[in-house]
Formats: C-alpha cells, sequence, structure tokens
C-alpha cells in the first residue's frame, strides 16, 4: 500500500449511465426481461457502487500489483433511474480490518437518491490470487476432478 488508508476517507464518483445499463438490455438473452422497463437495473447500479469504491482506494493501492475485489454488498435500490442520467456516487471509508475495507455508499441521480448501502473489499495480490485461480481451473479442467455437492437445505 502507498499509504495506511484513513477511517472516515471520503470519494465522489460520477458516473452518466449508458443505454447498456437498463433492464431490457443488460438481461438481452432472457426473454422475459425483454418487456421490462427501461431502467437501470439493480445489477448494473451494483457494479458503479463498487466502482465508486475502488476509485476511493485508488489513493492508497499501489495499482496494478495490488489490487481489491468487492467481497460483500447490501444496498437498497431505491428509485427508477432512466439512462442518460448522471449518478453521482459518494462514499466513506467505516472500517478498515486488515485488508478488508468497509464503506458507506450512496448514489444520487439529478433528482433522487437512488441507492445507499455497505460495500466490503479486501485488498489482494493480484499474481497470488490468479495463481489460485489457475489452480482451480486446473482442477476443474481435469478429468478425474469430483464435483463438489452443494449443501442441502435442511428445512
Amino acid at each position: 500500500m502507498r499509504a495506511e488508508i484513513q477511517l472516515g476517507h471520503s470519494f465522489e464518483w460520477r458516473y452518466t449511465i449508458p443505454a447498456r445499463a437498463s433492464v431490457p438490455a443488460l438481461y438481452h438473452d432472457t426473454p422475459f426481461c425483454l418487456d421490462m422497463p427501461e431502467v437501470l437495473a439493480t445489477g448494473y447500479l451494483v457494479g458503479m457502487m463498487e466502482l465508486a469504491c475502488l476509485h476511493g482506494l485508488m489513493p492508497f493501492m499501489d495499482w496494478p500489483r495490488e489490487q481489491s475485489l468487492g467481497t460483500m454488498v447490501s444496498f437498497q435500490h431505491l428509485v427508477p433511474t432512466p439512462p442518460g442520467m448522471t449518478l453521482t456516487i459518494r462514499g466513506r471509508v467505516v472500517d478498515v480490518d486488515g485488508r478488508r475495507v468497509r464503506f458507506q455508499v450512496e448514489a444520487w441521480d439529478e433528482l433522487d437518491k437512488v441507492c445507499e448501502g455497505i460495500h466490503e473489499r479486501h485488498l489482494i495480490d493480484p499474481a497470488r490470487f490468479n495463481d489460485r485461480v489457475a489452480k482451480k481451473l486446473a482442477q476443474w479442467a481435469s478429468p478425474h476432478a469430483v464435483p463438489a455437492e452443494p449443501p442441502r437445505d435442511e428445512r
């Protein structure tokens, strides 16, 4: 890290919503979504909230040798926003525990508060992380791989 991540560090990031971020465009391969409203998809909004937090961490990271990945999101999508409007996303670091950083984040369009919530990111060494992914891919591709059984619902 270039510098110690400071509690209370705040940031702001703006992003104009493209047409590809609407529900029908994002889920174009799912027929019933094609009839849904042309508004910002929650899945895309979550990505924008994550990117804003990544942007907020950049002054503290030795990029690209150090990066961060999102590990938790808890957001409320409050109002619809059509493509073409600009989101202003504001965040603040509320907790740092080792390589884990937690943010309080909110997004506004030109008229309304669009989203609010908590996001968590973990700082990673990309070389080590990519090694782990490569090992997983090799294991998965192995003809002798035994698939993990998903947990059974105990209800």
